[in-house]
């Protein structure tokens, strides 16, 4: 659809510029670090908190969680832990 403000709407510019993979595994990522950040944010703990927690460097995760690189699971793993929480391998929806 056409924003006659601003010319096209991401979403379908996205779709032009990715392929349906790399849309979903960007959607994934996004969600995951959402959890990430909610789950840190729930205990109440700032990043150098879970940096002490964890042992992953504050600086990783602030990277992680504002997008600028894309975590092994193994980090991901460490973070989770003293937060409570696991990955979980799930169907996935019917789209």
């Amino acid at each position: 659809m056409k924003n006659s403000a601003v010319g096209y709407e991401w979403q379908d510019v996205r779709k032009n510029i990715f392929t349906p993979e790399e849309i979903s595994a960007s959607d994934l990522r996004v969600a995951l670090i959402g959890e990430l950040i909610k789950a840190r944010q729930d205990k109440g703990i700032t990043q150098k908190q879970l940096e002490l927690l964890s042992g992953v460097k504050q600086p990783v995760i602030a990277r992680m969680e504002n997008g600028t690189s894309i975590p092994k699971i193994s980090t991901i793993l460490k973070i989770l832990a003293p937060l409570g929480k696991t990955l979980a391998i799930v169907p996935l929806e019917k789209q």
